[in-house]
């Protein structure tokens, strides 16, 4: 009798599987203090490994040369997430490369002299606000970069990541992103951007990168923010997504980003910081939903169930993304009722919003996983078992961590001990989830923005 071959993709699953196994049955077979060590934060190891990139880095690195906004950006996150100081003359450095980077015509390229891209355009942006202060925040020519968000607009909604570049789900949440924590963004740059999200979103639920392609952890939460910031995320089939994001977290705690694909610690955030998004949404509330009984938020809800029997939570209807009527007022087709709406706000209201609903994952297993399976032994966060530390997936996996850890609390409320996985010095600073920079300084920024 034959027996069916596995696949490439399922042995190493199975290996993955088989690794983080063996981890996590060393971890419970240790005393209670050797356990406590081992799922400490290894901040100072962590620190060091990121104050190494702001300085000199070897000759590996210049395959990256297109991308050294977003070194500094998962750089400089990553540090304020750990409360690790940049001292002030490294500070001036930053600001005055980032300064170089950004073009006469609006936009941040890779690099001094280089094109303007939408995605280093964002990564620059958000080492700026993480930077703070009126130097870093003065240096972003606003005027200039509302030009170019909307020379890179298309009829279709969608935005162009560069001049004759391709249009996809990043160009859209990294444009208005940028446009709604600068305090630019208006009904031009809003316009049908919410159909082509719609056009994005999958049979499975989740959103693709563009239409009809594959849904994608990363491109779900740039939809899913960006109809979040341009107030049409009930358009979105929330059901549907919620249903794929539960089933991308697997078996060993963390996530994967696709379907049938491995666990990756990047998605502690790409997934992770969706859950917290639906978290603050009316539309997703404990009445409307049956929740996972984690147990690790005090809501006075009891559930023991997934969400097999969702209730539909928004209406989806056709062509009811965002337009602009013709006396400039805002409303939505289909329904014709002017409303105006002061995206500028959208951000800051979002966030001072009460915590709806329990997580829809188990936030205390997910830091288990980036706690036990991605630390590197000597600083810097990691995709899985026996992959290479890099900048990326530290910065992702610690803002997964963040996110895990604060998803229970309202903005500006203490931590509950028991959401913290590991002793109490692994807090890290809570984020913005919406725009993935430090709250306190997106709320730097927000002030800064509203005045000047």
């Amino acid at each position: 009798m034959a027996f069916p071959v596995a696949t490439r993709t399922q042995r190493e699953q199975w290996m993955v599987e088989s690794e983080v196994l063996r981890i996590y049955n060393h971890f419970e077979g240790l005393p209670l203090s050797d356990q406590t060590r081992k799922l400490k934060l290894k901040r100072d190891d962590h620190i060091n490994y990121l104050m190494r990139g702001l300085g000199i880095l070897p000759a590996s690195f210049s395959s990256l040369d297109a991308n050294r906004p977003w070194m500094c950006y998962w750089i400089l996150h990553s540090l304020a997430l750990l409360g690790a100081p940049v001292e002030d003359g490294l500070k001036n450095i930053i600001i005055d490369f980032l300064r170089r980077c950004q073009d006469k015509n609006g936009g941040f390229g890779g690099g001094p002299g280089q094109m303007p891209h939408l995605a280093t355009t964002y990564a620059a942006v958000s080492a700026l606000i993480t930077l703070g202060g009126r130097r870093a925040l003065s240096s972003i020519n606003r005027r200039e970069l509302y030009t170019f968000l909307r020379r890179m607009k298309q009829p279709s909604g969608g935005f162009r990541m560069h001049d004759a570049g391709e249009i996809d789900i990043r160009a859209c949440y990294t444009a208005i992103s940028v446009a709604s924590v600068l305090n630019i963004l208006d009904h031009e740059l809003v316009d049908n951007v919410g159909n082509y999200i719609l056009s994005c979103q999958t049979y499975e639920g989740g959103i693709s990168g563009e239409p009809g392609s594959e849904a994608h952890g990363g491109y779900t939460y740039c939809g899913l923010a960006t109809m979040i910031l341009i107030n049409e995320v009930n358009h979105l089939n929330l059901p549907r997504l919620i249903d794929w994001l539960v089933f991308r977290h697997g078996v060993e705690f963390g996530f994967q980003g696709r379907t049938n694909k491995l666990v990756d610690g990047c998605y502690s955030f790409w997934q992770g910081g969706a859950f917290a998004l639906l978290q603050r949404l009316p539309s997703v509330s404990a009445e409307q939903i049956v929740l996972p009984d984690v147990g690790h938020c005090s809501l006075d809800t009891s559930h023991t169930s997934t969400t097999a029997h969702i209730s539909e939570v928004g209406k989806i209807s056709k062509g009811t993304s965002s337009q602009v009527d013709d006396t400039g007022g805002f409303r939505q087709e289909g329904l014709n009722v002017p409303f105006p709406v002061n995206y500028s706000d959208i951000g800051y209201d979002f966030i001072n919003r009460s915590v709806e609903t329990k997580p829809l994952f188990d936030a205390v297993a997910l830091q288990q996983y980036i706690l036990l399976c991605t630390q590197a032994e000597n600083g810097g966060l990691i995709d899985k078992p026996g992959k290479n530390k890099d900048f990326y997936h530290t910065c992702y996996c610690l803002s997964g961590l963040s996110v895990c850890q604060h998803i229970c609390s309202d903005a500006g409320s203490p931590v509950m001990a028991r959401a913290i996985k590991g002793p109490s010095s692994n807090l890290l600073i809570p984020i913005h989830p919406l725009f993935n920079v430090v709250l306190d300084q997106y709320n730097e920024a927000r002030e800064f923005f509203t005045t000047h």
